[in-house]
């Protein structure tokens, strides 16, 4: 091997001896920080669960319907001369609404009092006919069949004024109901008859119709299955139903189970329920669409978590993530029941006073136990405590 050969092998084994230390040094200074990083503390944010009493709920969908509502429609015919109430008024019962012209009710009022007139002058006349023929009667002048024709027309008279009276009585009536009131406190609704108008008993259209709204019904379905938890919740009192415009809602109106029907729909398998609320400052109107909550049962020592602190296994089952008095963090497998509100009750797998996870949780492996740096959810967070 000549000198220039030699000295191109040493330098190519110099070269390799440097690449290779540049490879090794630094993986060795490397795994310092993320051996120091695996070795640091899980920080969680940490509640204890300690058990309470629940109201079990569930929520359905209906529709709200006044409390009472009224058909205000003629019981005489007539021409509509006035109107004293506009659409959305609030009326009290017995305030005027219509006026029917009452001309011909009063002319026909007066026929009547004529005939109340001619039948008591009949009777006045049949009377003393009556009365004559009893005097001849004691001397015999008159005979006893006689007689008894002057007794049968007084009573036919008497007869005919009773009848006359009552003929008056309805004519009065009549004109009575030529002014239409409302019977119920309330608001009238939209759809109101026109000055001018004639109208007819047993008319098609309803002159005006007063809704009372200070208190209102809403109408729910519930599913057969349903019906006897809620009823039998109802009877105990677990608690009042809450009414809410809209999912989420922040002021829920409360009421009460009123009533529920006794037949279920063949095709649905349904049963109607209505519930009974006040409404303050009209905040439910007929027709609007709201969500009602039913308790239908309680649990008197219930563990509940937030839902966010629920963790999911790829199988689907559930898991929390438990803190250890020591500080030891590991995930344990729960089975969940029913959801209220933001929260979930644990229905086995979670002891009362034990430390639950509701932050930072994923951060805890499966299988493994983890040394954990813990706070309150009230705790300021720091800068590593991302």
């Amino acid at each position: 091997m000549t000198r220039s050969k030699f000295l191109i092998l040493s330098v190519l084994s110099l070269v390799a001896v440097a690449v290779v230390s540049v490879q090794w040094g630094p993986r060795s200074d490397a795994a310092a920080p993320e051996d120091a990083e695996a070795e640091a503390a899980v920080q969680l944010t940490v509640a204890m669960v300690e058990p309470e009493r629940i109201v079990l709920a569930s929520e359905y969908s209906g529709r709200v319907a006044a409390g009472r509502r009224v058909e205000i429609r003629p019981q005489v015919g007539g021409l509509i001369l006035e109107r004293h109430v506009e659409e959305g008024t609030r009326v009290s019962a017995g305030d005027v609404l219509f006026r029917i012209d009452p001309a011909p009710l009063k002319a026909d009022l007066a026929v009547a009092e004529a005939a109340l007139a001619r039948a008591l002058t009949a009777e006045a006349h049949a009377r003393r006919a009556a009365e004559r023929s009893d005097s001849l009667l004691a001397t015999n002048t008159v005979s006893l069949q006689a007689n008894e024709a002057a007794h049968n027309e007084l009573e036919l008279a008497k007869a005919g004024v009773a009848e006359a009276r009552t003929a008056v009585e309805r004519k009065r009536l009549d004109l009575d109901f030529a002014t239409l009131r409302t019977p119920i406190d309330g608001y009238v609704a939209a759809g109101l008859a026109e000055i001018g108008g004639l109208v007819s008993v047993g008319g098609d259209t309803a002159l005006a119709v007063v809704q009372d709204l200070e208190t209102v019904n809403v109408d729910l379905r519930l599913p057969e299955g349903d019906l006897d938890a809620v009823l039998t919740a109802a009877e105990d009192g677990l608690g009042a139903v809450t009414i809410h415009k809209h999912r989420g809602a922040s002021d829920p109106l409360t009421g009460t189970l009123k009533s529920s029907d006794v037949i279920v729909d063949q095709g649905t398998g349904y049963v109607s329920v209505r519930i009974e609320a006040a409404n303050p400052g009209l905040a439910l109107l007929p027709g609007m669409f709201v969500r009602a909550s039913l308790p239908y049962g309680v649990i008197e020592d219930a563990l509940l978590v937030p839902e966010d602190a629920v963790l999911r296994t790829s199988t689907g089952g559930a898991q929390l993530a438990i803190v250890s008095v020591g500080g030891e963090a590991a995930r344990r497998d729960v089975e969940l029941g029913a959801r209220v509100g933001n929260r979930v009750v644990v229905a086995s797998g979670l002891k009362p006073g034990e430390i639950v996870a509701i932050r930072g949780q994923n951060r805890v492996p499966a299988g493994a136990s983890v040394t954990a740096e813990t706070r309150s959810p009230d705790a300021t967070p720091t800068d590593t405590q991302s």
